[in-house]
């Protein structure tokens, strides 16, 4: 089955995919989106409540807001308190979290098919009726300070912020941390969040998704009038427009040293790649997988199973409305870190060269195999859904993915290849950082190199 497309102004669509599955998908007259995905005999559902504001879209003044109101949004509405919250699903046995992200934000829970209303119900009054109450707000402040000092002791997580400050731009929106930092944490104040809040969270904006065990037009009822309840107007409105994809001018490369007395170096080193709808991201899926993606992609195999430089090694493909970045990630001793850097960049620059017959079998395999697997969970295929309708503005069923990933050459992937190890380089290094690195970043026209020195960290 071709991939199916979701223009805004289409009220009803309904898709056969595969394995029995029906999506269908209404846009309501207030703008709300709902899409659901009957899995047969399925006796769970995941349900997901999507608004496309993530990190990229505050102001200077508001960073980490997103962030912060995913926290609130569980502390406590006009009817529930923050503990009847929890108790609700877990007194059922059920899931539910949040997740922040640069370009959304998304409110889930997973339960029995019996429980889809109650889930339905409780989402809905969290996402239209937090209270953000101001003790909660300074309570739920400290506990953020608490995540972000967690995630700087993690030299990986380090890491990965400042590749993405080089790749991206320092200043760039999609370049800034998504929790925010210590100092806009604490310098955001309670009456910016709620300007957050009432600015992004209403009908127009939101997106619903429910996959498993679910009837499209009971669960459109019960969303609706769960939405009323709390107090949104479901007045007419157009669904909000989906972000621009014309793709934006990327940073430079650089290089970024975090100096800190640990037993490794973590190091990764990346490019700018494709945004999330470029028609080439099927290739840019098989090049990952060749790359980097499995035990038997070149990266492993040369760095840890030939030469035994690190226990951890990979290669990841992250796209955005816009931009992208394509990196490469491992940790090694520090008298190794030269090496496997050097010899990160070279597989990169040899699969310029081309990919054997038996690499791309192996990769497509791996991708058919992963992405069928995947699906076997309602909360993949929930995810699936709030992807098509926030970002790609197309379905893509198991069928379709597999078929534009078979349609994928080797000459696709040595194009893409060679484009990438063409590009800006940019390494970000945690650890005991031996010199030199610097001549790997700036040989490709890397901008100015930065030190981040934390030897007392």
């Amino acid at each position: 089955m071709p991939a199916v497309q979701l223009p805004l102004e289409t009220p009803e669509i309904a898709i056969a995919a595969a394995g029995g599955a029906i999506v269908r998908r209404s846009v309501l007259s207030s703008g709300l989106r709902v899409l659901t995905e009957q899995m047969p005999g399925a006796l769970s559902a995941t349900v997901g409540f999507w608004v496309p504001v993530g990190s990229r879209d505050e102001r200077d003044d508001a960073r980490g807001a997103t962030h912060f109101l995913e926290h609130l949004l569980f502390k406590g509405t006009r009817t529930r308190t923050a503990f009847d919250i929890a108790v609700a699903f877990d007194e059922v046995g059920g899931e539910h979290n949040a997740l922040t992200a640069k370009e959304h934000t998304c409110y889930y829970a997973k339960v029995r098919d019996r429980d889809l209303p109650m889930a339905i119900d409780v989402l809905a009054d969290m996402v239209t009726s937090s209270l953000l109450d101001p003790a909660e707000f300074e309570h739920e402040r400290e506990v953020i300070l608490e995540e972000l000092a967690m995630a700087d002791d993690d030299p990986g997580d380090v890491a990965g912020e400042r590749l993405s400050e080089l790749v991206h731009g320092a200043e760039a929106p999609l370049g800034r941390p998504i929790g925010g930092t210590p100092e806009s944490i604490r310098a955001v104040s309670r009456d910016r969040v709620a300007e957050h809040y009432a600015e992004h969270y209403d009908a127009s904006d939101l997106v619903i998704t429910i996959a498993g065990a679910v009837d499209h037009d009971t669960a459109v009822e019960q969303l609706q009038t769960a939405l009323e309840r709390y107090g949104w107007s479901l007045s007419p409105g157009a669904p909000r427009p989906r972000r621009d994809a014309s793709p934006v001018a990327m940073a430079g490369g650089g290089l970024t040293l975090v100096q800190r007395p640990l037993e490794q170096v973590n190091l990764m080193l990346g490019t700018p790649g494709l945004t999330a709808t470029d028609p080439r991201r099927s290739t840019m899926a098989v090049l990952n997988a060749v790359l980097g993606a499995g035990m038997s992609s070149r990266l492993f195999q040369e760095i840890r199973e030939k030469r035994g430089l690190a226990y951890s090694v990979y290669s990841y493909a992250s796209g955005y409305a816009d931009a992208g970045l394509m990196g490469m990630a491992a940790a090694c001793a520090p008298r190794k870190t030269l090496e496997v850097a050097g010899l990160m960049l070279a597989e990169l620059e040899r699969l310029a060269d081309g990919a054997s017959d038996d690499e791309l079998r192996r990769a497509k395999g791996q991708l058919a195999g992963g992405s069928a697997l995947a699906l076997e969970d309602t909360d993949t295929r929930m995810s699936r859904l709030g992807r098509a309708e926030l970002t790609l503005g197309e379905f893509l069923d198991i069928d379709a993915t597999l078929e534009r990933i078979d349609r994928v050459t080797d000459a696709d992937v040595r194009a893409l290849a060679a484009q990438l190890a063409s590009g800006p380089r940019s390494i970000a290094a945690v650890g005991q950082v031996p010199a030199g690195l610097d001549r790997l970043a700036s040989s490709a026209g890397a901008g100015t190199v930065e030190a981040a020195a934390a030897a007392a960290h």
